[in-house]
C-alpha cells in the first residue's frame, strides 16, 4: 500500500544525521530488558543519550518491523525531540523520568504533527491539535517516536474483523509467531513494544483492546479506571467505556507512564471525578511483598481452553508461593453483560464518532459519510470487506431513546455489581483471570477467533485492569489480568508487579514464521 518504502526513506533520512552511539551498540546493552529507571541511570552517568536511545529504536524498526508491521508511520521530529531532551539534561532541566524516552502512539490518538487515521484511508489528514494525553507526554519530555498500526476503527467496523489489520497500515503480526494474531485493537502498540521497537506505547480500550494485545504479546498493559486518563483527542467508540493507557515490557514503565498521562481535563467530563487523593507517582508504590497476605479471586474461564487453564494453574501456584490467599470465583451477570453491551455501543459510537468527525479540519464529517467512503474505496475492503457495525450504528436508536437509556443503565450497574459483589463477598484485593488464549492464526477470510470475556466487567464498569505475562502455550504468550475497584489502579499495578517478581516468565520473541501443523 506504499507505506513501507515511505517509512524507510524517512528512517534513512533521520539516521543520516544521527549515528547510533557506542553505548547503544554495546553488546552489554539490551533494549528488551532495560526499563526506564535503568535507561535514565545510563543517561545520568553519561553512557547513553536520548539521541542514541532514539536512534537505537529507529534502527530496530528498520531491521525488525518488516516482519511485525507494527509501526504505521515514524515521526519526522523524533530525533529533534531527543536532541532537545539531551540539551535539557545538560542544562539540569529534565522534566521527569519520561524525558528522552521513545514512545509509540496508537494511530487513533491525535498528534498535531502526524496524520491520525484510526487505520482508515478516509482520515489521512492532520487533526486540529494534539490529544490531551499527547500534550502531557510532550510536557514530560517524552520522544513521540511515531504512530502504531491498529485494528481499523478499533475493531468497530465489520462483524468479523481481523485484529491488527487496517486499510492504512496493513496487517500487524504477532512477533512470537508471525502468522498468529496480535489481538486488537491496540495491536501495533503491543507488538511494537514486544519487539523492542519502542520503550513504551499508548493503546486504547473500549473492551479488551489494551489487555488482549498485551496478553498475546507477553507485555504489560494497563486499562485505567474510567476518568483517570483524558480521552480528548482520541478517536471514540463510547464515552461510557473508552480510555487510553500504557503498554510496556515491564510494570515500572507502565506505572511511570500512567503517572504522566493521568489527571483532570475540563474537556473530558469523566476526568472530573478523578479523586484528589489519587497517587501522582505509581512507580513509588511498586513495593516487593504486597502479595503476602493479599486475597486474590481466581476466575478461571475454562472457555479459553486447557492450555490457558494450565497457565492459570501455574499462576495460582506462584501467587500462593508469594504469600497470597487464592479463592476461586465466578463473577455474576456475565451472560446479561454480553447481551446488553453491543446494542449500547452501537448508539454511543454513532453519537461520539459524529462529534469527533465534526471537529476534524478535513475528511468525512459523519458516520454516514464514512460508510459512503468505504463503499467507494476498494482498498478498504481488501481484508474484511464488511462494515456491518457502521451500518447498524447508523440505524441504532438515538442516545435519548428510553430503551437505550434503560439498557445502558442496567449494563453499567451489572458490570459494577459483578466486580463489587465478588470483591466484597470473598474479601478480595483483586480478581485475577486469564487475559487471553494462545493466539489464533490470522485469516482475513474468517476473521478473529476471539471469545475472550475476561475484560468485559472491568471495561464496562470503568474499573482498572492490568495484565502481565503469566506463561506460554508452546511459544505463544498467555497473560493474567488483575482487576479491582474503581480508582484502585495503584493497588492493581503493585499486585501485578509483585506477581511478575514471583513468576518472571517473559522471554523475548523469536519471530517464528509459523508453528508445526
Amino acid at each position: 500500500m506504499g507505506r513501507r518504502p515511505a517509512l524507510l526513506v524517512l528512517l534513512a533520512a533521520v539516521l543520516l544525521f544521527v549515528p547510533v552511539t557506542p553505548a547503544v551498540a554495546s553488546p552489554k546493552f539490551d533494549l528488551d530488558s532495560a526499563d526506564i529507571p535503568a535507561l535514565q541511570a545510563r543517561m545520568a552517568a553519561g553512557r547513553l543519550t536520548a539521541v542514541g536511545l532514539t536512534s537505537a529504536y529507529l534502527d530496530r524498526i528498520h531491521r525488525i518491523d518488516g516482519k511485525v508491521n507494527a509501526v504505521l508511520a515514524l515521526n519526522p521530529s523524533a530525533v529533534r525531540q531527543a536532541f532537545e531532551s539531551d540539551a535539557r539534561r545538560r542544562a539540569h532541566r529534565l522534566r521527569g523520568p519520561l524525558d528522552g524516552i521513545p514512545v509509540l502512539v496508537k494511530d487513533n490518538v491525535d498528534t498535531r504533527d502526524q496524520w491520525t487515521t484510526a487505520g482508515s484511508r478516509a482520515l489521512r489528514s492532520l487533526p486540529a491539535k494534539d490529544a490531551t494525553l499527547i500534550t502531557r507526554l510532550r510536557d514530560a519530555g517524552a520522544v513521540i517516536l511515531g504512530k502504531a498500526n491498529l485494528s481499523e476503527w478499533a475493531n468497530f467496523r465489520a462483524a468479523k474483523p481481523t485484529s491488527g489489520w487496517s486499510g492504512v497500515g496493513g496487517q500487524t503480526n504477532n512477533p512470537y509467531v508471525l502468522d498468529r494474531n496480535p489481538c486488537g485493537s491496540s495491536a501495533g502498540s503491543a507488538a511494537g513494544v514486544a519487539a523492542s521497537l519502542a520503550q513504551v506505547a499508548i493503546g486504547s480500550e473500549t473492551d479488551g483492546s489494551i489487555v488482549c494485545p498485551a496478553g498475546m504479546t507477553a507485555t504489560v498493559g494497563h486499562k485505567p479506571s474510567l476518568g483517570l486518563v483524558s480521552r480528548t483527542g482520541v478517536v471514540p467508540i463510547s464515552a461510557e467505556q473508552d480510555t487510553a493507557g500504557p503498554i510496556a515490557r515491564n510494570v515500572v514503565d507502565v506505572a511511570l507512564t500512567l503517572s504522566v498521562l493521568q489527571g483532570r481535563d475540563p474537556a473530558d467530563p469523566a476526568t472530573l471525578e478523578y479523586p484528589r487523593s489519587q497517587p501522582t507517582d505509581y512507580a513509588k508504590l511498586l513495593r516487593p511483598g504486597v502479595l503476602r497476605g493479599a486475597r486474590i479471586g481466581l476466575w478461571r474461564l475454562p472457555v479459553l481452553g486447557p492450555e490457558t487453564d494450565a497457565v492459570l494453574t501455574s499462576a495460582k501456584n506462584s501467587l500462593v508461593k508469594a504469600g497470597a490467599t487464592v479463592v476461586e470465583v465466578t463473577p455474576p451477570y456475565q451472560a446479561r453483560l454480553g447481551e446488553l453491551e453491543f446494542p449500547a455501543l452501537l448508539t454511543e459510537f454513532h453519537r461520539d464518532i459524529d462529534a469527533y468527525l465534526a471537529a476534524r479540519p478535513r475528511g468525512p464529517r459523519s458516520l454516514a459519510e464514512l460508510i459512503a467512503y468505504n463503499r467507494a474505496d476498494p482498498l478498504e475492503r481488501t481484508c474484511f470487506a464488511g462494515q456491518e457495525l457502521f451500518e447498524q450504528a447508523l440505524a441504532a436508536p438515538p442516545p435519548t431513546d428510553p430503551g437505550y437509556l434503560a439498557g445502558r443503565a442496567e449494563l453499567s450497574d451489572l458490570a459494577r455489581r459483578s466486580l463489587d459483589e465478588t470483591l466484597a463477598k470473598y474479601h478480595l484485593d483483586a480478581i485475577a483471570s486469564p487475559t487471553n488464549p494462545p493466539a489464533w492464526k490470522t485469516d482475513c477470510a474468517v476473521g478473529d477467533n476471539d471469545v475472550i470475556p475476561s475484560s468485559t466487567p472491568a471495561a464496562v464498569a470503568g474499573y482498572p485492569d492490568v495484565t502481565v505475562p503469566a506463561g506460554f502455550a508452546g511459544p505463544l504468550p498467555v497473560g493474567i489480568s488483575f482487576m479491582g475497584a474503581r480508582w484502585s489502579d495503584a493497588r492493581m499495578l503493585a499486585l501485578a508487579a509483585d506477581f511478575s517478581r514471583a513468576a518472571p516468565v517473559r522471554v523475548p520473541p523469536r519471530y517464528l514464521v509459523t508453528l508445526p501443523s
